[in-house]
């Protein structure tokens, strides 16, 4: 295990024993998971509660009650294809990376199930449900690692193979850096779902290049432009719809999100969602 890594892991892992002492993952959904009682709705209760069908059987508006269960399954999917390949010393990866591995090691912390699935191009790595530090570092361990260059994932199948493969009501996080349209919506009908945006600052604020070639990451083709401010202009135009159109996506099905940019702490990112 490269000297880097374990770096990356030691750090995770202090961060998770001081930092996050106290603020576990199960704060982190409010209503809990298991069944427990329908009752009349009263002023006041989270209409995401109603039970439309007793609702519309007895005239009256009804909710389900829950209640938590002791022990969470928190599942980690970090999405990585060559978009990832941006910025020095691939920053964008290892920052999924640590982020990915925080995570672990917090479920692990607080004697959770956790599973993690690494998707690249077509295909998937899959930590089976485990309490175990091995698991979770060699997961640490494989994202750190795997190749994305002049790769190009499928989100479509990803999250078919999630919806497929996760059975048991799970507190999802989903990380990637969301620059492809992403349909969360069949996942967030069953899990608790939470979009962790990973991005680089100049993917946002692109500097002046004039003339350049510019190379796709994803495949290897290559463009020459003028990459002045009418293609700056033009490109962030761009960017901005597709933002919104996703952050309306979340909007919509009740995805809690946040983003975290590679120059950060994606601890202090992440202890907004704990509290």
């Amino acid at each position: 295990m490269s000297l880097t890594l374990k770096t990356l892991q030691l750090k995770a892992r202090y961060q998770v024993y001081t930092l996050l002492a106290g603020n576990n993952l199960s704060k982190m959904h409010g209503e809990g998971y298991d069944f427990s009682e329908l009752r009349e709705y009263q002023i006041g209760d989270d209409v995401r509660k109603i039970n439309w069908t007793i609702t519309a059987k007895l005239g009256h508006p009804y909710i389900k009650e829950l209640h938590a269960n002791r022990e969470l399954s928190i599942v980690v999917a970090a999405m990585m294809d060559g978009s990832l390949y941006f910025g020095k010393d691939n920053v964008k990866q290892h920052t999924i990376t640590e982020i990915a591995t925080i995570l672990g090691y917090s479920a692990q912390h607080n004697n959770d199930l956790f599973t993690g699935f690494c998707f690249h191009n077509d295909k998937h790595r899959v930590t089976p449900p485990t309490k175990q530090l091995y698991h979770i570092e060699n997961f640490s361990k494989t994202l750190f690692e795997q190749e994305t260059l002049h790769t190009a994932l499928d989100y479509a199948k990803a999250i078919q193979t999630l919806s497929t493969h996760i059975h048991k009501r799970s507190l999802l996080f989903i990380i990637g850096d969301f620059l492809e349209p992403v349909d969360l919506s069949l996942l967030a009908q069953k899990h608790e779902v939470i979009a962790i945006i990973v991005r680089h600052r100049e993917e946002e604020r692109p500097k002046k290049l004039g003339e350049a070639i510019l190379d796709n990451p994803k495949n290897r083709q290559s463009r020459h432009t003028d990459f002045g401010t009418g293609t700056i202009q033009h490109y962030l135009a761009r960017l901005k719809a597709h933002d919104e159109a996703m952050q309306m996506h979340f909007m919509q099905h009740n995805i809690r999100h946040t983003k975290i940019y590679t120059d950060e702490e994606p601890v202090e990112k992440l202890l907004r969602l704990f509290v």
